[in-house]
């Protein structure tokens, strides 16, 4: 069975580690509560542990689905929250999800496609009795806490690949390639950041709905960092996104500039050009009775013509900026 971890707590104190085999009682100390992480189980696997907590059909069947977007359901007296993760890999946001069972005696989680284990989570809380000793509300705070952090890795990685692409493009405008890749990097953005988007209304429910079996007064004020958190990751997304549109743009206007100034280069050097192609185009005319073929300073009077006005034309188109 993939039971990652199953421990029972007792006023925030470990008191055992169950195996696969060990029985979870029936009664329950009023400060007693357990533990339970497992690892994309199959429907077999997850069913025993259903019927022991009396988890909900409808429940637990979103938790062995994978691709579930955030949410908080109320099943009866028990709470089922599944929150989104994500991990990046390569050029892609992979995203997976965690789903939470909250019971007065109980936090059960169900992870598909989440590298990231609880393990650090659960050894930081049973550090710290006097915080999970709230119970398994403080455990839902926790879990979704570490969840949250997880996400400004990825923020991290994306801001300083769009940050070298912003300036490399001020030198080196972007090939289509690059262009192709920049425009999937804002396209992981914009998903991720619909994802965080619903992952701040989890956050808001926690906070502010009074209807939640099992969130105590106390513990409640700690999902408003949770919300804090979320906001900070969709404003920095937000951020990404405007980005890695204004890269795009950014590029186009500098195309744009460098083909204008190439095409005024090319006036500029028709312009500098005309001027001996119209003086020699003159001479090739085969004219009988022109005075400066007789003359024996007209061949270089007419060289040194062109390239007078070819020279002031240079330095005029130099000096607007032209060449």
């Amino acid at each position: 069975m993939p039971i990652m971890a199953a421990r029972h707590y007792n006023e925030g104190k470990l008191v055992r580690e169950l195996g696969p085999d060990d029985i979870i009682p029936e009664d329950c100390d009023d400060s007693d509560f357990f533990w339970l992480g497992l690892y994309e189980p199959t429907p077999d696997e997850l069913a025993g542990i259903a019927k022991r907590f009396g988890l909900h059909p409808l429940a637990v069947e979103d938790a062995l689905k994978s691709k579930q977007l955030p949410k908080v359901e109320i099943y009866g007296d028990q709470l089922f929250v599944i929150a989104a993760t994500a991990r990046q890999e390569g050029d892609t946001i992979q995203s997976g999800e965690t789903a939470i069972f909250l019971g007065r005696h109980f936090t059960v989680t169900v992870r598909h496609g989440s590298a990231r284990a609880h393990t650090e989570v659960r050894a930081k809380l049973e550090s710290l009795p006097h915080k999970l000793m709230h119970g398994p509300d403080y455990v839902l705070y926790a879990i979704l806490d570490f969840i949250v952090d997880g996400y400004f890795p990825v923020i991290d990685a994306i801001e300083d690949r769009l940050l070298l692409v912003e300036e490399s493009v001020m030198d080196t405008p972007l090939d289509a390639e690059q262009i192709r890749h920049l425009y999937g990097q804002r396209h992981e953005i914009i998903r991720f950041q619909r994802i965080v988007g619903l992952m701040k209304d989890v956050a808001n429910r926690l906070i502010g709905a009074d209807d939640l079996p099992w969130i105590d007064d106390a513990v409640r004020p700690y999902f408003r960092d949770i919300w804090d958190h979320v906001q900070r990751a969709e404003f920095r997304l937000q951020g990404l996104r405007e980005v890695a549109a204004s890269v795009v743009d950014t590029n186009s206007l500098l195309e744009q500039q460098r083909q204008g100034m190439i095409t005024r280069q090319l006036a500029a050097w028709a312009a500098i050009l005309a001027v001996p192609t119209a003086i020699a185009g003159v001479y090739g005319m085969n004219f009988e009775h022109m005075p400066e073929l007789g003359w024996t300073f007209g061949y270089p009077f007419a060289l040194s013509l062109m390239g007078g006005i070819c020279g002031l034309l240079y330095r005029r188109f130099r000096r607007i900026g032209w060449l």
